[in-house]
């Protein structure tokens, strides 16, 4: 099992010298951190406990000027060591990084006391009790307690014991699901080409993989050239652990600390969601302009309140974010705010006026997560989506209330709606004019604000119109020809007179027949209608072959004019038909043959 574990604490308090104390490698990356004994970014190292099991330190920054680093090391940090010094107790960084722990969620812990060499046990005591008052209201607030030195080494097999003991604790990560790498370093090797590291919480990453970084920029697609964690190459890695990305694709100009390397349309990359309350301040107390740190991002984003436990949240850009992710949110400055649970990651615009109220309420009374509720909001909406959302996974069941079709989730309340709005606009066209087929099932979609066609069959099927022809009809609908039954009547014994002596169209016009009217005869099967605007009975090509298997084969266009005793105005368009059926074969431009 591989585990990921992220100090905390003040300044100061021994985090770096714990972890070397740990693991036998110095976290401290950078000559100036070394110099100065202040860590600045992000340090790394591993060990493997007596359990077998392999941890990973993310060991973070303590100064209150490098706090952005701080979230960044302990955001995708499920579990954490909270280091406060026995000599100098809690301090000003020890209350910050309880904030961000709260605001996190982080619920698996211990809590370290360092430097007990330099305090008397009763100063150790005193400490501890301060500590277990400062965190009890966090995550942390059963966490063991472990009393160390780094100088005596006292207390330093007692915390590996203790973290094999919470480690054996932890929830298996899910290992089949999608991936998001929230990157925290991106750098080139030589020969290699560029790199990218994360702390890999859930899903799988391969060598070959390809994967979609989504980052300040338009997403783009990268392929994993190989993968190690803890310096050693892996074909896969699974979470959690610390993972190095060899990539393909991208250079490192094009990367940056919180940006995500993330599972192709797998996750829904969003600027606007809604957030309840988990830690800090009345939402109304925040002020407007803040920064909200998500996985390693650290983003500059716009706060409205809906209330002092909800709130409408802007970001700067679009991250990839899901149901229940969290948000720190932090001041302009360098205080941390509280937190927030993303409850809609695809929240409603609030564009009248009250809807920031009528949302306010809604929040408050509804359930985070009621996936019925966002169907119903949504009217329909793909399986696909859901998921993106984190709405649901892929054993998740179809709750009440919701109709299937195909890939798409449609809500019964909607569903009947468009069908009522269908069968009404059926309705429509047949009084609108009585001569047409009918409401086109091409125009359904537009008409009713359908997000897909492909709801259109389900929509039908849930009315008692009729489909035929690619166009819709009441029950019992039969169109008529109104008041050109008369005239169409007239073309017809015109017709039957002389099968192949279609009519002029100032004839037809003389007839009052237009297209409309000439389209509802031919539906009813009265005529015919060919290329050009020629018009005859729908019995003429039959006629037409009986004539023309009398020829002598093949046969020629003016000996089939002549034999059917019309004109090239007509008999073109009518060979052409009877191309199209199949009944005689084109040999050139002047022969033909009858199909027997």
């Amino acid at each position: 099992m591989r585990y990921v574990v992220a100090t905390a604490g003040h300044v100061d308090h021994g985090k770096s010298t714990l972890v070397k104390a740990l693991t036998g490698i110095e976290p401290d990356r950078w000559a100036e951190e070394r110099r100065r004994g202040l860590t600045i970014d992000l340090g790394f190292a591993w060990t493997t406990l007596s359990s077998g099991a392999d941890v990973a330190f993310v060991d973070v920054p303590g100064h209150e000027r490098f706090i952005a680093n701080m979230l960044a090391g302990l955001g995708p940090a499920p579990i954490v060591l909270f280091v406060i010094a026995a000599d100098e107790g809690w301090r000003a960084q020890s209350a910050d990084h309880r904030d961000a722990l709260a605001a996190l969620g982080i619920d698996r812990g211990i809590v370290v006391i360092s430097r007990a060499d330099r305090a008397s046990t009763a100063r150790v005591d005193e400490v501890i009790a301060t500590v277990r008052t400062e965190l009890a209201d966090t995550g942390l607030a059963g966490a063991p307690t472990v009393v160390t030195s780094a100088v005596t080494g006292q207390g330093i097999d007692e915390l590996r014991t203790t973290l094999d003991e919470v480690l054996a604790t932890t929830p298996e990560p899910v290992t089949t699901g999608r991936v998001r790498l929230w990157l925290d370093r991106a750098f080139s090797i030589t020969g290699a080409g560029t790199v990218v590291t994360g702390t890999l919480s859930a899903g799988t990453i391969s060598a070959g993989d390809t994967l979609e970084l989504v980052g300040d920029h338009r997403a783009r697609t990268i392929t994993v050239r190989g993968v190690q964690s803890e310096n050693v190459t892996y074909p896969t890695v699974g979470p959690v652990s610390r993972v190095a990305v060899n990539t393909r694709g991208v250079s490192t100009d094009d990367i940056a600390r919180g940006d995500a390397l993330v599972t192709p349309d797998a996750w829904h990359t969003s600027s606007v969601i809604d957030i309840r309350r988990v830690s800090g301040i009345s939402f109304d107390e925040v002020p407007e302009h803040l920064t909200a740190h998500v996985g390693t991002a650290a983003v500059p984003a716009r706060l409205r309140p809906l209330g002092p436990d909800h709130a409408r949240l802007t970001l700067d850009r679009k991250l990839p974010l899901s149901l229940d992710d969290r948000v720190v949110l932090r001041d302009p400055g360098r205080r941390i705010l509280g937190g927030g649970q993303i409850v809609d990651p695809e929240p409603p615009a609030l564009r009248r006026r009250g809807d920031a109220a009528r949302r306010s309420a809604l929040l408050d009374a509804r359930e985070d997560g009621d996936v019925a509720a966002e169907v119903a909001r949504r009217g329909a909406t793909t399986v696909a989506h859901l998921r993106r959302l984190g709405l649901i996974d892929g054993a998740s069941a179809t709750p009440p209330g919701v109709v299937v079709t195909g890939d798409w989730w449609i809500d019964e309340t909607a569903c009947t709606a468009w069908a009522k709005q269908l069968r009404d606009a059926v309705a429509a066209a047949h009084a609108r004019d009585p001569l047409s087929a009918g409401l086109s099932v091409a125009a359904v979609a537009d008409l009713l604000a359908l997000p897909d066609p492909a709801l259109v069959p389900t929509i039908v099927a849930a009315t008692d119109v009729t489909a035929a022809d690619g166009y819709l009809t009441l029950p019992g609908h039969r169109a008529g020809l109104g008041s050109a039954e008369d005239a169409v009547a007239a073309l017809e014994r015109q017709l039957t007179d002389h099968p192949f002596r279609a009519p002029e169209s100032d004839d037809l016009g003389a007839l009052g027949l237009g297209t409309k009217e000439l389209a509802a005869a031919e539906r009813q099967r009265r005529l015919l209608r060919l290329h050009d605007g020629i018009v005859l009975l729908p019995t003429a090509p039959a006629l037409a072959m009986r004539t023309l298997a009398t020829l002598e084969q093949p046969f020629t266009t003016s000996a089939a004019r002549q034999a059917l005793g019309t004109t090239r105005r007509v008999v073109i368009p009518l060979l052409e038909h009877l191309d199209d059926r199949g009944w005689t074969r084109r040999l050139d431009a002047g022969h033909r043959e009858v199909v027997r």
